[in-house]
């Protein structure tokens, strides 16, 4: 946990932006794979765990803005939760860890929610983002699902979105941590891949490194030699000569912030003539995205700079034709490169992203597109010091896409799809690093990965 002084002063910002009625955080639940006892590995709620700190199942929180106090609702293990996982630490002293004196069972939340509504109260909640958060609260309101959804405080939304968004220095020294792991993921995945090995066995070198320097990964690692399927979780394909190997992976540090980072990779020694064309046009456009971060930008420009650069890069050897400006306008582009350039990341990767994108990634002056491509851009607005976010552009060919566009004769003015008949069994290239937003421009997290074709074969050459 950090200091007690931190999660104070952070329930006291909260307060102070609500000005009324009572804040309820419920923490998570554990939650069986195949039956109760046999769970998934626990992962508290980020944003009870922003204010709180506190990291086991079976907790709720309420911040009071009227009468200034925080309570925790939670009950000490039973003796048969001795017997079963060992002497535990007890509520009370977890939570005196975070600046919280009032520790309650868990039946008085039930209480102090009916004495609150009847004293009409303003009961401030979230939209819970797991099913079983949804019954609870349904449970504790008296209403049924729908209405727990209708009812949720767009306030709480909102001020906890601007209050999180702002990375304090413990914050940022813990997300250096967990890309710090990452770098070591990454670096090894390099090292380690092999041909005629099985995307799995790389999938679990990656893991133990995870697991060797903190609780695990962030999200589930892409580790794939089709790299044109965005969010591939098949790890089965065996690893051959002339492949490209690409890896999405990230790890979390032990108060769980994230890392995300993607390198591709030749399994043989070295690029062929073709990926190392368009290789070289991936880094080009992540290199112009990054050299663009710095506040009171756009993102939504950067993105359309990173397009920009991948257009003319695609031109350069022959795909795309025409005015590269239009061919962008008119989202040619996203046939090749057809999500956002990045997220918010913080103790959720994609942070936030629970609350809805419009309230993280859009605000009143930035509206989403509706184009395809673009409308899978997640952070638009402007960017603000503070703020961490991840820069991975790619270039994908996407079989059963090239095929659609062109039966359509979809942007024919702008693509040559007969030159793309070379590239159908390509697959997917995207090089991926994590940023913080400073007062100047921007900062890389964590230890640099080999990224430069050269240092990638070198790194190869020794596998």
């Amino acid at each position: 946990m950090f200091s007690k002084e931190i999660y104070t002063a952070r329930r006291n910002e909260l307060r102070e932006k609500t000005g009324s009625g009572v804040i309820l955080l419920p923490g998570n639940e554990e939650a069986g794979m195949n039956y109760a006892d046999n769970v998934y590995p626990f992962r508290q709620d980020s944003t009870f765990l922003y204010y709180f700190g506190l990291d086991k199942p079976g907790l709720a929180a309420i911040i009071d803005t009227e009468q200034g106090r925080d309570i925790v609702f939670g009950d000490n293990p039973s003796m048969d939760d001795v017997v079963w996982s060992g002497p535990q630490t007890l509520i009370q002293d977890q939570a005196a860890q975070g600046g919280v004196g009032n520790v309650q069972p868990f039946s008085a939340l039930h209480v102090f929610i009916k004495e609150s509504v009847e004293k009409g109260r303003k009961i401030h909640y979230l939209l819970p983002y797991r099913y079983r958060q949804h019954l609870f609260l349904s449970d504790l309101f008296f209403k049924s699902v729908e209405e727990v959804k209708k009812d949720i405080s767009i306030e709480l939304t909102k001020n906890i979105v601007e209050q999180r968004l702002i990375k304090g220095e413990e914050e940022v020294e813990e997300l250096d941590k967990a890309v710090n792991i990452t770098s070591k993921m990454h670096l090894r995945a390099m090292e380690y891949a092999r041909p005629g090995m099985k995307e799995q066995h790389v999938m679990a070198e990656i893991y133990r490194i995870a697991l060797e320097e903190g609780p695990g990964v962030s999200f589930p690692p892409i580790v794939s030699v089709r790299g044109e399927v965005l969010h591939n979780h098949y790890y089965s394909n065996t690893l051959k000569e002339g492949q490209l190997l690409l890896v999405d992976a990230g790890a979390e540090s032990g108060m769980h912030y994230a890392g995300d980072m993607t390198r591709t990779f030749p399994v043989s020694g070295t690029f062929t003539g073709k990926q190392s064309d368009v290789y070289q046009i991936v880094l080009h456009a992540q290199n112009a995205a990054i050299e663009a971060l710095k506040p009171g930008i756009s993102y939504k420009e950067v993105h359309l700079l990173a397009a920009n650069a991948i257009v003319d890069g695609l031109k350069s050897i022959g795909i795309m034709k025409g005015d590269t400006q239009e061919a962008v306008e008119a989202g040619a582009h996203a046939m090749f490169f057809p999500h956002g350039l990045g997220h918010m990341m913080g103790l959720d990767v994609h942070d936030m992203e629970n609350f809805g994108e419009k309230y993280v990634g859009y605000d009143e002056s930035t509206d989403k597109s509706e184009q395809f491509g673009l409308n899978f851009l997640r952070l638009a607005k402007k960017l603000v010091p503070g703020y961490v976010l991840t820069i991975e552009p790619g270039i994908y060919f996407i079989p059963p896409l090239i095929e659609k566009w062109k039966n359509e004769k979809k942007s024919a003015e702008f693509i040559n799809f007969g030159k793309l008949e070379e590239y159908l069994d390509f697959g997917g290239i995207r090089i991926e690093e994590d940023f913080l937003i400073t007062s100047e421009g921007s900062r890389l997290l964590g230890s640099p990965v080999a990224k430069e074709i050269a240092e990638v074969e070198a790194i190869r050459a020794g596998a």
